[in-house]
């Protein structure tokens, strides 16, 4: 393996799955622009849309590919980290050499592109907006259920209760990579430090996005090691926390709202 792929140490999932062949077109046009807009309006992307991508990215990333920068209209421009431009070039290379396998593939297998469509269809694909890669720190196993804690990275980690069955099913043990995903309904903010919950998990970080719907609104919570925490709050607690960009604020999260996922 080439000396450069290895150095940056991303992710086998940023490569496995076709879906995020758009994502490195997003990475290269940002690059190029230094402005996530501009990057989103050549693909013909939304600009909410863009940024979604970036912060998933980020997160199942060792370290954050795409890093902000203050100023500019929509609160600051963005640029790519050294980090995310080595896992362009690397990507670049796959893809290149994913072409030429996948070429001789269908001259020495029949039907080769109906098989190759069903493996696809195998990718993980969910409807949770939170999806944290991390490895598994340690499994304390119990009678029925068992806490699995997940390093995210950062100094930031995630205690999940899943069942023994569930642990025994995915092969969960320490060291290995697991995605841990939270829906952003199941995300509670608050901005009080000293609030004492129930919720096993707490994020902290900084508010770097704040939009507000017709009745909810969608908060994005910046933590210090770069990934993000998006949560679904009415507009009534975006008002009363005095919720916007550039407020700390606290991601709870209980650890039976967590669910753990490795790849097959």
């Amino acid at each position: 393996m080439n000396t450069a792929t290895e150095s940056t140490a991303f992710p086998k999932a940023m490569l496995a799955r076709g879906r995020r062949w758009d994502h490195l077109e997003l990475l290269e046009r940002i690059d190029a622009s230094g402005s996530i807009s501009a990057a989103a309006n050549a693909m013909g992307m939304s600009y909410k849309a863009a940024w979604q991508a970036v912060e998933a990215m980020n997160n199942v990333s060792e370290q954050p590919v795409v890093a902000r920068q203050t100023g500019g209209r929509h609160g600051g421009g963005t640029t790519l980290t050294e980090y995310g431009r080595r896992v362009v070039a690397a990507y670049r290379r796959l893809e290149k050499e994913q072409e030429r396998v996948l070429a001789h593939l269908n001259r020495i297998t029949d039907d080769f592109d109906e098989y190759y469509r069903v493996i696809r269809r195998f990718d993980m694909q969910t409807s949770a907006r939170n999806q944290f890669l991390g490895k598994v720190k340690t499994v304390k196993p119990g009678a029925v259920n068992a806490e699995v804690i997940l390093d995210i990275g950062g100094g930031d980690q995630l205690a999940a209760i899943i069942t023994m069955d569930s642990v025994e099913h995915l092969g969960l043990k320490p060291g290995m990579e697991a995605y841990a995903l939270v829906k952003a309904p199941w995300v509670i903010l608050t901005t009080d430090d000293s609030l004492k919950t129930s919720a096993r998990n707490r994020l902290c970080g900084t508010v770097v996005r704040c939009q507000e719907g017709a009745v909810n609104g969608e908060v994005i919570v910046e933590l210090p090691g770069g990934k993000t925490v998006a949560a679904i709050v009415t507009n009534d607690s975006i008002q009363s926390l005095g919720l916007k960009v550039g407020v700390r604020a606290c991601a709870l999260i209980k650890a039976s709202h967590i669910i753990l996922a490795v790849n097959a």
